[in-house]
């Protein structure tokens, strides 16, 4: 996908150091049925009335998530879980939302 950022760290394993990779995905990128948590939602200001809007949803960091369906023009909207809910997400919105997928 366009759109990852590798956040990496060292790591000591029996004496030797490895660097890791942390993949983190715009959740307009996560395939469908693959299980993430949420690791940031991008706000544009101080005031981002989406990103408000989103974080009082439930798109908070550490909840877990997964992409339930795409649209067919376009890939929108996003249909999308937390628990037991579904929200469908424009595009747009669902690109502000940073997930990790599970085993990354």
């Amino acid at each position: 996908p366009s759109h990852i950022r590798r956040n990496w760290h060292i790591i000591e394993i029996n004496s030797h150091l490895e660097i890791q990779f942390d993949s983190v995905y715009q959740l307009t990128d996560l395939p469908r049925n693959t299980n993430a948590t949420i690791r940031e939602v991008t706000a544009h200001g101080a005031h981002d009335p989406i990103a408000v809007r989103l974080a009082e949803l439930g798109f908070v960091q550490g909840e877990p998530v997964r992409v339930v369906a795409k649209g067919p023009v376009g890939g929108d909207p996003v249909l999308v879980q937390i628990g037991y809910t579904r929200f469908a997400l424009r595009r747009t919105e669902a690109a502000r939302v940073m997930v990790q997928a599970e085993g990354a």
